[in-house]
C-alpha cells in the first residue's frame, strides 16, 4: 500500500491554518460545520476576507472543542463555498475539499489555533473506473440519487476512479483511521480495490 508521498515541486503554503475534526474531508468533498468558538470564527473570517483555504485534519489526539488538539499529518484544504449566520454567535459554513497536504512543521498560536507550513501533496491521476469496479460505481449512483440536491458537489464524475473512491470513502460506514488511511492513498484505483473488497464482503457488489 503506497501513501501519499509525491509532492508537487515547490507548492508549499507557509502558514495554513489548521481546523482538526473528528472527520476526514476528500478532494472535491463537501464539508458542513458549524462554527462557534473564537479561534475558529476569527480564522474563518479570515478565510473568507481573503479568499484563501484552510486545512482540515482527522483528530489524533484530543478533541474538537477545547484544548487545542494533535491533527494527522495529512490533510486537505478546505475552500469556504458558502456561509450563514442564522443562529446568534454560530457561523454556518460550506467548505469544499480541494488539494491534499502533509504538515510539514506546526505550531499553536496563544488563541488555540493550530497553523502549519505544508506541502502539497499530487492529485490522483484522472483515470475511468475500471470494469471490475464499475459495480462501485453503480452503487455510488443510487446513493447520490438518493439523497437531496447539492449534497454532493458537481460536476459527479462517475466514470472517474478518484472520484468514485473519495465519494464512497466518504459515506460507508467505516471508522475515521480507515478514512484516514484511504485519504493518504496517492492511488485512486487502489482505493477503489479497498472500497470494492469491502462492499464485495457484504454482497454490495460482486466480483
Amino acid at each position: 500500500m503506497r501513501t501519499a508521498d509525491r509532492v508537487a515541486a515547490d507548492d508549499v503554503l507557509a502558514d495554513l491554518p489548521i481546523f482538526p475534526l473528528g472527520t476526514v474531508l476528500f478532494p472535491d468533498g463537501l464539508l458542513p460545520l458549524r462554527v462557534f468558538e473564537t479561534r475558529y470564527m476569527d480564522m474563518t473570517r479570515e478565510c473568507m476576507r481573503s479568499g484563501t483555504p484552510f486545512g482540515v485534519c482527522l483528530i489524533r489526539e484530543g478533541a474538537e472543542v477545547g484544548a487545542p488538539a494533535v491533527p494527522e499529518p495529512v490533510g486537505t484544504l478546505a475552500n469556504i463555498v458558502d456561509w450563514d449566520m442564522q443562529e446568534l454567535g454560530v457561523l454556518a459554513v460550506r467548505a469544499r475539499g480541494g488539494d491534499r497536504f502533509r504538515i510539514r512543521e506546526a505550531r499553536t498560536t496563544r488563541q488555540g489555533l493550530v497553523r502549519a507550513s505544508v506541502e502539497r501533496l499530487s492529485r490522483d491521476a484522472d483515470r475511468p473506473v475500471p470494469e471490475r469496479h464499475a459495480g462501485c460505481a453503480r452503487l455510488l449512483q443510487l446513493v447520490v440519487a438518493d439523497q437531496p440536491a447539492g449534497t454532493f458537489a458537481e460536476p459527479h464524475r462517475f466514470e472517474d476512479a478518484a472520484w468514485v473512491g473519495c465519494r464512497l470513502a466518504e459515506v460507508l460506514p467505516i471508522p475515521a483511521g480507515a478514512r484516514q488511511k484511504l485519504l493518504e492513498l496517492d492511488d485512486g484505483i487502489e482505493r477503489l480495490e479497498i472500497l470494492h473488497r469491502f462492499l464485495e464482503q457484504r454482497g454490495l457488489v460482486s466480483s
